[in-house]
């Protein structure tokens, strides 16, 4: 068929995944493209891009496998990452 178009690539989608306690600064590594930032609440924050869920949950495997409590995984909309609720309940 002329004219037909190959698909897209989708985007990544951003997330930010709320972990009780400090992550040391080492373990970056292990979260690819994530940013890790700490909390005055002793919480740390990994944001970044996601591919796709099973990345996601690759992810979440490595937070379950480092024994971490996770608090909580928030997809943050496209350009709104500086506006994320960073409010949570435990």
């Amino acid at each position: 068929m002329s004219g037909a178009r190959s698909p897209t690539p989708k985007k990544p989608a951003i997330y930010e995944i709320r972990i009780q306690g400090r992550l040391d600064e080492d373990w970056i590594e292990w979260f690819d493209d994530m940013t890790l930032t700490h909390t005055v609440e002793g919480q740390t924050l990994l944001t970044g891009p996601v591919p796709d869920q099973a990345a996601l949950h690759g992810l979440l495997n490595k937070i379950r496998n480092l024994n971490l409590d996770l608090i909580s995984v928030i997809h943050v909309e496209e350009g709104s990452m500086d506006e994320a609720d960073t409010s949570c309940s435990e």
